[in-house]
């Protein structure tokens, strides 16, 4: 690595220090917004104030650019009596049970407590006289009740002009976006109706470990399945909320795990983005990098030093850069990149001369980032990045060890690790053996 341990440091003490002045712009605006919701309770109990947003708060600090903030609004409904009608399956083996893109929430016979939802919103028949709850309809309820809510905050002069615009309410979509200004910073809230229900908690099967997040923190991350509006008529399941949970327990660990997020996302923010209207790496790109990372680098060995943690997920990015696959940590057969307008060869580029050359970037600058047009990009590690893996089988930390001892930083003493990379570089040339 070409920048020693106090340029990373120094980068990384900026980024901590804003940290404290975002949360609480944050806390400003999201005391606005649960006085809102608090309104919308009272007009209508079934829409629940959840007042644990520490994830939420958690998130915001650590983004660079602060993007819109999820605020999921859950509905006080039996989510366990509901029965899930898969409308659109993933292309996945029978339509994997957190991968519905777009399905149906069957409302049961009439004698429970989701009968008294029929009275407040509508319910729509799907063949066969099946009733279910209709989303559009849940959420034009909601945006009449906070609207309701601004006209009474305003009348009580409990909201000081300017600090709230409700402009976007007025959009079709499938959350409802409220610009709230806290302290000097505007923050964008999507409102998300959700309805919650009881599931079996994921488990690890075929992959190679959950031993690397702290003990249970999987299970009870994702004991919960998430319905949010994917249309005005259908749902589909959302893994936020899961995703943040995993992220807070990573964060528990030894190790500069996070640290390590902070730095790439500020990077991403400031020297990685795309121009000419084209799609760019996100910070829920990055934070799939490094929960892969977290799994793929189980040891504390891997997470002892800020520059060598950083280098852990600088290689499973490449990888996904590379290949134009990453895949979703939940969901390892949906690829987060399939649909997006990401130029990942120039992408690839960028991250790639960072890796090789860090110190030209670890410096905080205004106006044009970093200028990465004329890096030749190094051949032997193009190739190991785009070597084809249709059956996941360089999915694993031999691999990704390999590719660190391409960048210099592979310090791993376990020599199991080093047999397993041994093997594997071994194959690789056999296989390779014009391009080795």
């Amino acid at each position: 690595m070409a920048a020693s341990a106090s340029h990373w440091h120094s980068y990384l003490r900026v980024i901590v220090s804003r940290e404290r002045q975002w949360l609480e712009h944050f806390q400003q605006a999201e005391d606005i917004l649960l006085t809102l919701l608090e309104g919308v309770h009272a007009r209508e109990p079934r829409f629940l104030v959840d007042y644990a947003r520490n994830l939420e708060a958690f998130e915001f600090a650590l983004c660079a650019s602060r993007d819109a903030v999820t605020m999921e609004v859950p509905l006080q409904i039996d989510g366990d009596a509901l029965r899930v009608l898969a409308y659109q399956p993933r292309d996945t083996p029978a339509g994997h049970r957190l991968g519905l893109d777009t399905c149906y929430l069957e409302v049961p016979s009439p004698g429970t407590d989701l009968e008294d939802w029929t009275s407040v919103m509508d319910v729509t028949e799907r063949g066969g006289g099946v009733e279910c709850l209709v989303p559009g309809k849940v959420l034009q309820h909601l945006k009449e009740l906070l609207v309701s809510a601004i006209v009474r905050c305003q009348h009580r002069f409990l909201l000081q002009p300017g600090v709230l615009s409700a402009e976007n309410l007025q959009e079709d979509a499938t959350e409802l976006s409220l610009l709230i200004r806290g302290g000097w910073k505007t923050i964008r809230f999507d409102i998300v109706p959700v309805v919650r229900r009881q599931q079996e908690p994921l488990r690890l099967e075929g992959r190679q470990s959950d031993r690397a997040f702290p003990e249970g923190s999987l299970q009870k991350a994702t004991e919960e399945a998430h319905f949010i509006p994917a249309s005005p008529h259908c749902w589909r399941s959302s893994t936020h909320l899961p995703i943040l949970k995993l992220l807070r327990a990573v964060d528990t660990l030894k190790g500069p795990h996070l640290d390590s997020l902070r730095l790439l996302d500020q990077l991403r923010d400031q020297d990685w983005g795309e121009e000419g209207g084209k799609g760019s790496l996100t910070f829920n790109h990055l934070k799939m990098v490094l929960l892969w990372s977290t799994e793929l680098f189980p040891s504390p060995e891997d997470w002892q030093d800020l520059e060598g943690s950083v280098y852990r997920l600088l290689v499973i990015l490449l990888r996904c850069l590379a290949t134009q696959h990453l895949p979703h940590f939940l969901l390892p057969e949906e690829n987060l990149f399939k649909g997006e307008t990401l130029d990942c060869a120039s992408l690839y580029c960028k991250v790639e001369s960072f890796a090789w050359d860090p110190r030209r970037f670890l410096r905080f600058h205004f106006g044009l980032p970093v200028r990465t047009d004329s890096w030749q990009a190094d051949p032997g590690t193009r190739v190991l990045l785009q070597l084809p893996d249709e059956d996941g089988s360089y999915w694993h930390t031999a691999y990704f060890d390999i590719l660190l001892s391409q960048f210099q930083v592979y310090r791993i003493q376990d020599r199991a690790r080093r047999s397993a990379m041994a093997r594997l570089l071994s194959k690789i040339r056999r296989e390779t053996p014009q391009q080795s």
